[in-house]
């Protein structure tokens, strides 16, 4: 049987700043925790959330592959490559830094909030930085979203009345965006993760439920 691990929202990691909220599902920045540096290619899943007008200034990203999801509000985006613009939900955007990219990200709003998932992984673009962008359909189903350039595919899950069932080759990284959910009859909450290292098929279950499947391949340790 592959390896699974649940990890409760509870368990993130919290950065707080003027107009910021962090939760960090991996080690990041001055939260260091020596065996939750990366499953497979991913090394960041952050949920962001931003006050109206608050934000990141301008900084630098290289070697990933940077992937946002927004599940509330509209985020603001601009980066060295030329991209300016507004990221709402239902739109998946892809910023693959290369050898070297700066972007800032701000709330486009200066009256609602802005909460999102933005979610980092080892890169194989070391050239150019790459900008993506895919919309993925509303409604229930299994959803292909952007491409990035790493042994990984980003899925969006949303359950209906019949469950949605994810064959895994190797393995997979699902996060609940919005919950409640089961998969495999186990109960996740918004914000929970679980993590499979092997080959099976997961049953995800919830209807209004929306998760970011993350399906890996080659080895996650």
């Amino acid at each position: 049987m592959p390896e699974r691990v649940v990890r409760r929202a509870a368990e993130r990691y919290r950065t707080v700043a003027d107009g910021t909220e962090t939760l960090h599902s991996f080690s990041y920045g001055r939260h260091y925790d020596a065996a939750n540096v990366a499953f497979g290619p991913i090394v960041a899943i952050n949920e962001e959330r931003l006050a109206p007008g608050a934000g990141y200034d301008e900084h630098h990203h290289a070697d990933a592959d940077i992937v946002t999801w927004v599940l509330d509000g509209v985020l603001a985006h601009e980066d060295s490559t030329g991209q300016r613009g507004e990221v709402a939900p239902g739109l998946a955007q892809r910023l693959s830094a290369g050898s070297g990219v700066t972007h800032a990200e701000r709330n486009a709003s200066d009256s609602a909030p802005l909460r999102f998932v933005q979610m980092m992984l080892r890169s194989r673009n070391w050239d150019a930085p790459e900008y993506a962008q895919v919309q993925v359909p509303d409604g229930p189903g299994l959803h292909e979203t952007v491409p990035v350039h790493a042994d990984a595919r980003l899925l969006v899950a949303r359950p209906a009345e019949d469950p949605i069932e994810v064959v895994v080759a190797d393995g997979a990284l699902l996060h609940v965006a919005r919950g409640p959910a089961t998969v495999d009859g186990t109960l996740l909450e918004s914000g929970d993760e679980l993590r499979v290292d092997g080959a099976t098929t997961l049953r995800l279950a919830g209807e209004g439920a929306e998760i970011l499947v993350w399906r890996l391949v080659g080895p996650q340790r």
